[in-house]
């Protein structure tokens, strides 16, 4: 992890925490109805022996704030199921906003997002009124998972993009686990009410630490034509002795460098004062030669120069939902309830350690191994782990389910968790970028929305027709293998290489 940080600015990890802020939020949101879902629904007042103790110490909610919302089970899954319903639209949003707008004031619109739906949520008394809120935070989600992974992969080191890049599924594990922790010691009476107001808290601080972070220097450079500007930004988040100029280079929108400064570089005998300031590039004069038309939604996909990347990034994006991950996630309590001698609310937080601390030590590899080799090494051992819990569950080898589904967990931190998050802004220019992301993140949505209905039907389907339990994770086992086989054909790597143009080995496009 020290190699890996090497010489990281102070400043550069500030930008990077308060931009995670909106990751954490999705994780957080996303777990947030798991652990209080009996007492939200009134069918407990609590979910835990700690939970009994603290109930008896605490007060009686107010009439303005129930202790509990009656609804039927088809009520809860639709208040569950907006949130990804909002996701999506966030994630399909989010892409053309960011390249119009920016990345800051993008991020700060899912801060928004984020705080309406917490304030509802707390104070939410009925069915209605309570679906209203996840959507809202949906949105925000959605858009955050667009959004902050391409600020990050700009601002963000080229040679350790892969390592900050981690960061955005290592801020949704943090999120996920303290929900669920949080979700432990409050599920109790309307104590539950806490969970959603702390997402008020978080709101507020990402929207605070916004006010501090600046705009993308290559949006800035390459959408707003402003390379002195960006420039001196990226000086900031490098520190002022690092040399900029390789990166600023590849914006392809000149130097941004004073004209002194360029003139003194290319030194008296090569050109006059006249002709050498004929060729600068100033934030008034680089506008037009510098600006690129940003694609769409449909533009990108339309055009066949980015339409192999647009298959690359949604493949990775399916594969990431279809091996099976939210099978665990989602289900790992009624799955393993009779594999461990613990409570289910504890398993499932001993389930996000274990996801946030395989993220965080897997984070160096994307850099050091190659982004398609994690990937590859992930689907591979998310697969063998399917195959292996299919046959324990069926022969009913407990220790090895167990083994198995935390293995699961581990390999898909290794590559599918964190990968495909950076894999977009590597594979298209900017110009492309923001449209990319929208495309990935829209699939993402789709494919767990797939998972997290269908699993439950085709699980008891098949179950009741082939008898016993676990046939479900041979499916997901034969997805690893197709995956495999698409990313090794359609996915390149992009460890090392400087712009999309390398890595797809083609000649650089003109302006």
């Amino acid at each position: 992890m020290a190699s890996a940080l090497g010489d990281v600015t102070p400043y550069l990890v500030v930008l990077v925490a308060v931009a995670t802020l909106g990751p954490l939020q999705f994780g957080y949101h996303l777990a947030e109805l798991n652990a209080p879902q009996d007492v939200i629904t009134c069918q407990a007042k609590s979910v835990s022996a700690l939970g009994k103790l603290m109930s008896l110490a605490s007060k009686k909610g107010s009439a303005a704030a129930p202790d509990c919302i009656p609804m039927s089970p088809a009520s809860f899954a639709a208040i569950s199921a907006i949130f990804t319903v909002g996701g999506l639209i966030g994630a399909i949003a989010a892409g053309p906003f960011t390249s119009r707008r920016g990345r800051r004031l993008s991020m700060q619109a899912t801060a928004v997002f984020y705080l309406l739906g917490s304030v509802i949520e707390a104070f939410a008394s009925s069915v209605p009124i309570m679906i209203i809120a996840p959507f809202l935070t949906g949105i925000g989600a959605g858009a955050s998972t667009v959004i902050v992974p391409l600020y990050i992969s700009e601002v963000a080191p080229p040679t350790k993009r892969g390592f900050f890049g981690a960061f955005t599924q290592i801020s949704i594990n943090v999120g996920i686990l303290f929900t669920q922790t949080l979700g432990y010691f409050m599920s109790h009476d309307s104590a539950w009410r806490w969970i959603f107001g702390t997402g008020v808290i978080v709101a507020l601080a990402q929207g605070l630490g916004l006010l501090i972070v600046p705009e993308s220097p290559s949006w800035t450079a390459n959408v707003k034509g402003d390379v002195a500007h960006a420039r001196r930004d990226l000086q900031r988040i490098r520190g002022k002795h690092s040399n900029v100029d390789e990166e600023v280079e590849a914006w392809g929108a000149g130097d941004g460098k004073p004209p002194g400064e360029r003139e003194h570089l290319l030194g008296a005998e090569d050109s006059g004062p006249a002709e050498a300031g004929a060729g600068l590039l100033s934030p008034s004069s680089s506008g037009p030669r510098s600006q690129k038309a940003h694609l769409g939604f449909v533009q990108v996909v339309r055009d066949p120069l980015y339409r192999p990347a647009i298959v690359a990034v949604v493949g990775i994006m399916f594969a990431q939902q279809l091996c099976g991950i939210n099978s665990i996630i989602m289900y790992s309590v009624s799955l393993l309830k009779d594999l461990l001698p613990i409570s289910s609310a504890v398993l499932t937080i001993v389930i996000s350690v274990i996801n946030l601390a395989t993220t965080i030590a897997s984070s160096p590899l994307p850099d050091r191994l190659g982004r398609k080799t994690c990937l590859l090494a992930s689907i591979i051992g998310q697969g063998s782990s399917s195959l292996a819990l299919a046959l324990s569950i069926m022969f009913g080898f407990k220790i090895l389910s167990a083994i198995a589904v935390l293995l699961f967990v581990a390999f898909f931190a290794l590559g599918l968790g964190p990968v495909p998050f950076i894999m977009a802004s590597e594979l298209v220019g900017p110009e492309a970028v923001g449209a990319t992301q929208s495309w990935a993140l829209g699939a993402s949505y789709i494919a767990t929305f797939l998972v997290a209905y269908l699993f439950p039907i085709v699980n008891e389907a098949l179950n009741n027709t082939l008898g016993g339990a676990g046939w479900v994770y041979f499916i997901f086992a034969g997805f690893a293998l197709l995956w495999a086989v698409f990313i090794t054909r359609n996915v390149p790597e992009t460890r090392g290489k400087r712009d999309a143009d390398e890595v797809w080995g083609r000649a650089r496009r003109a302006d």
